[in-house]
């Protein structure tokens, strides 16, 4: 009996790369637009952009990613407060499943993060071009290149993209999310609401102003931090915001008062309550402790 040889179907196929970019913007950048007729993709790795695609304006953070179909026109700019740092890439693409991202913005969980960074770290290996580029248009060939580098490229961008298509398939079911998937989703929106409040911790946030930012209700908010860490979400900020004045007590750099202002209290006596009500000592305590010796 002769062996099948069984061909192997794929639901995204990348021939091509055209632009792979990461670099920080200046916090007034403005990029004015333009449109292609190939696929590209704009991350928020930290802070902020505001980018229009078509007549739509969205204003995307930290772990979101926005999706721009070939013809689409686009433009990105930033808020004029926050430098952010954005991964940028164009690449063609003609399978029927990329239908799936149009009009779409998603957030990224940490497969797709881990992904997207293998994409970046062999493109610096891979290529001359720098990546800090927003202008670049052509991507020239390092000689001397490791073996198999722009294949590691097209094997981690198509990998990213069917973890990004299975969970948005996964997601449409509904009721039919497994428990596993369930958890596994509540992990990344933890994770996403977490290091958008570490952002924010020289601001007072309120319940509202985070779900209204994270687009999510009030009640599912508090449930998903009762199981994670046992405490409603701004009590979780609270002690967040401490977290951050013992290591700059440690640090040694500011008084308490540049601390307690630097973390948006509104005095240094109720910064001091906060931090003996959550610590057990006043920060002064705290400054001559054993404890902070064994904390640094």
């Amino acid at each position: 009996m002769e062996f099948y040889k069984y061909p192997l179907s794929k639901l995204f196929d990348i021939p091509q790369i055209v632009t792979i970019h990461y670099f920080e913007y200046g916090k007034d950048f403005v990029f004015a637009g333009e449109s292609h007729d190939f696929w590209e993709f704009l991350c928020v790795d930290k802070g902020e952009a505001i980018v229009t695609a078509q007549n739509q304006v969205h204003a995307l953070k930290k772990g979101d990613i926005i999706f721009h179909k070939p013809g689409q026109f686009h433009s990105v700019a930033t808020n004029g407060v926050i430098a952010p740092n954005l991964v940028v890439i164009s690449f063609v693409c003609h399978s029927p499943a990329m239908d799936f991202f149009e009009n779409k913005i998603l957030c990224l969980g940490e497969t797709e993060r881990n992904l997207l960074a293998a994409v970046v770290a062999e493109a610096a290996h891979a290529f001359q071009t720098p990546l800090n580029n927003p202008y670049t248009r052509q991507l020239s060939k390092n000689p001397l290149q490791p073996p198999g580098a722009e294949q590691l490229i097209q094997l981690s961008l198509e990998h990213f993209l069917i973890s990004l298509y299975r969970k948005g398939a996964l997601s449409a079911n509904g009721p039919q999310l497994t428990k596993s998937f369930k958890l596994k989703q509540d992990d990344e929106t933890f994770r996403h609401i977490h290091a958008y409040m570490e952002a924010r911790l020289s601001q007072t946030l309120t319940l509202e102003q985070i779900c209204r930012d994270n687009l999510i209700a009030p009640s599912q908010l508090q449930k998903l931090f009762h199981s994670k860490c046992g405490s409603g979400i701004i009590a979780y900020f609270s002690q967040m915001k401490i977290t951050r004045a013992k290591e700059l007590i440690r640090e040694q750099n500011m008084n308490f008062t540049q601390i307690a202002d630097s973390l948006g209290y509104a005095s240094i006596h109720y910064f001091s309550r906060q931090f003996k009500k959550i610590t057990g000592m006043t920060p002064s305590e705290y400054s001559c402790s054993i404890r902070m010796l064994a904390e640094k």
